[in-house]
């Protein structure tokens, strides 16, 4: 799991207002909270906060004002339309300390010969993991599944540290018959007849 540091300052401004002037000088608001703590609302640099979050469940090692505290992305809010980010939610977190997260679910290998379709039930995967050694993600094989095959949870290979925070029996991922258009032409052909009654 990689680590990133970033430097956060403290602020005392508030409202939609003072965000709007955060986010012109490229930086994020964001809390950061836990342990039992007061909130602490900071500012963050965007450019490198935004490449932070391109790694799931990052671990942020934050310099505030001379102290240094480990955090986990909670919550990260960005504009529908342009991507930026607006907010940003931040969890103190201990080394040695266990936290709940939800980790990406990929595929690999092929299905059996025909149209299949995978669907995810679950596109992340609620596990439990120390904090410092949160997997990335955790790759699941399709290899020779067909229609009407799932994948559970508990099929799934876990990292050493890492537990399931879902029942065993949790449908992930499940094999799905691709659907004919057949139905789609037989309402085409309906159409025609009515329009040729008429």
């Amino acid at each position: 799991m990689s680590e990133v540091k970033l430097t956060a300052e403290r602020r005392s401004e508030f409202g939609k207002g003072a965000a709007r002037r955060i986010r012109r000088d490229n930086k994020v608001p964001g809390v950061l909270y836990g342990h039992g703590t007061d909130p602490v609302h900071v500012t963050l640099p965007g450019h490198e906060l935004l490449l932070a979050l391109r790694t799931p469940n990052v671990l942020i090692s934050l310099d505030l004002g001379g102290t240094s505290e480990l955090a986990i992305p909670k919550a990260v809010q960005r504009d529908p339309l342009k991507g930026f980010l607006e907010h940003v939610d931040l969890l103190l977190v201990k080394r040695g300390e266990k936290v709940s997260v939800d980790i990406p679910v990929h595929t690999e290998g092929d299905l059996a010969p025909g149209a299949f379709l995978v669907e995810h039930v679950l596109n992340a995967l609620p596990v439990e993991a120390e904090a410092t050694h949160i997997p990335e993600s955790v790759t699941v094989s399709i290899e020779g599944l067909s229609a009407g095959d799932s994948v559970l949870a508990k099929d799934i290979t876990l990292p050493k540290g890492t537990t399931l925070t879902v029942e065993d029996d949790t449908v992930v991922l499940q094999v799905l018959a691709a659907q004919a258009e057949e139905p789609a032409a037989e309402g085409a052909e309906g159409e025609g007849e009515e329009a040729a009654e008429a």
